[in-house]
């Protein structure tokens, strides 16, 4: 049996560095042509760089360009995928028939977006006679039907999303940012009104039952606990969402699905282990989670009404910025303003839009004035604190210094002298 690829989402090489050991393929977009315009993005010069570095790594490299094409476009679209196939990529995403049409003429691969809403097995055929190698199926297909549409295929593979958050208009043909803002979610500018509190009334003024609530905020898709289903129906690829998230959220779920995939290869995917997965997952972003449409439509309880959007009780905590770094002795020094350190803290340092820095440890010295201690004094913006930490990996300056922790934390803090080991989410 050929192993499920699993396909993580990247806005930049932050995200690539983070989820590389657990992926199999990232795909990811530039500033033109993509669902996630509002993403970091890459630039067109970075392709031949970020598929070197995914190829190095036994890594496939896709890129999303399945939006909605104008005339005017034309001739930039052309250009485009030139460039990606210039850079060796594995295969772009697509939408439009004009994006289908230029790969063909360059004989570029390509992957059938899920905006194409292909949710039967004819029009899955139709894409593949057109010579698509993937076909990304509808959110819309229970997983009967996605066995039924596989099984009529015989060169296209299917793939099909596994986790991460799910559109009200389900495979995203939505005009709902379009019509009351003038931002179109075909053209990846979506601003989420679904994701609103929303009031409603009649002609009469008389207001309804929806006072407030969120009643088209979507939980996000979670199928941690239905791996084995799912591999055993031939699916071809595991999609996670998520080019709008930060590292560690790609890490994490990356990682953890990357687990469930070889525990089930090994034969030890067990009830035990689903348990700590979904723990692992409720710690990052979430809205709660749901099937979608894999084993039934969804009903009002697939939607979070009350709750603000992220459920998670955890937060990237930032404790400093690093102010300089020798790489002789591998130390940085950090400008401590929020919070205290102590040796066998996990931090984790990420660096800002320019830099590509990401990594977590484990601290085993802190030195404050050239001496070694355990536990530094607590500092804040206005009593900032200078400390030297030895780091694993080459740091640069303005860097930033997290912790992982539940966001109770700062509260459980003001109470407590010292803070617990236990208060802390290690991710290794």
């Amino acid at each position: 049996m050929r192993k499920v690829e699993l396909l993580a989402p990247a806005k930049n090489f932050k995200v690539i560095k983070a989820a590389l050991p657990y992926a199999d393929a990232f795909y990811f977009g530039v500033q033109a042509f993509n669902m996630r315009m509002q993403a970091d993005n890459f630039q067109e010069q970075d392709l031949p760089k970020v598929t070197k570095l995914l190829h190095d790594n036994g890594l496939k490299a896709i890129l999303a360009t399945n939006i909605v094409i104008y005339e005017n476009e034309l001739n930039s679209l052309r250009n485009l995928l030139q460039k990606v196939q210039e850079a060796e990529m594995d295969a772009v995403i697509v939408h439009d028939f004009a994006t289908i049409q230029f790969a063909k003429e360059i004989g570029l691969p390509f992957h059938i977006s899920t905006q194409c809403n292909v949710s039967n097995s004819a029009a899955a055929k139709f894409y593949e006679q057109l010579g698509a190698a993937c076909i990304i199926l509808a959110r819309e297909c229970s997983l009967g039907q996605i066995k039924e549409i596989k099984s009529k295929l015989t060169t296209a593979e299917i793939e099909v999303f596994v986790h991460g958050a799910m559109c009200t208009s389900i495979s995203g043909r939505c005009y709902f940012s379009q019509d009351i803002e003038g931002k179109s979610a075909n053209r990846g500018e979506c601003t989420q009104p679904c994701r609103r509190q929303w009031w409603v009334y009649d002609e009469t003024n008389r207001e309804y039952i929806y006072n407030g609530e969120r009643f088209l905020n979507s939980r996000d898709l979670c199928m941690i606990d239905h791996i084995p289903e799912l591999i055993e129906a031939n699916i071809d690829c595991f999609k996670i969402e998520g080019r709008m998230r930060d590292p560690h959220y790609v890490e994490v779920v990356t990682k953890t699905y990357r687990e469930a995939i070889e525990a089930y290869y090994e034969g030890i995917y067990s009830k035990k282990k689903v348990k700590r997965w979904l723990k692992d997952l409720k710690k990052v972003y979430n809205r709660g989670f749901t099937k979608g449409f894999y084993f039934q439509r969804p009903t009002e309880k697939d939607h979070q009404h009350k709750s603000p959007s992220n459920l998670s009780h955890f937060r990237m905590i930032q404790l400093g910025t690093v102010t300089h770094y020798s790489p002789d002795s591998q130390t940085a020094t950090i400008d401590l303003t929020n919070g205290k350190l102590r040796v066998g803290d996990e931090i984790t340092i990420m660096g800002t839009k320019k830099s590509e820095t990401y990594f977590h440890q484990i601290l085993k010295s802190i030195m404050i004035d050239g001496k070694n201690v355990t536990i530094t004094p607590p500092a804040t913006l206005d009593t900032l604190l200078s400390v030297d930490l030895h780091m694993n990996e080459h740091v640069n300056p303005d860097d930033k210094i997290y912790i992982f922790t539940d966001k109770t934390y700062r509260h459980r803090r003001s109470k407590q002298k010292y803070r617990k080991k236990s208060d802390y989410y290690r991710l290794t």
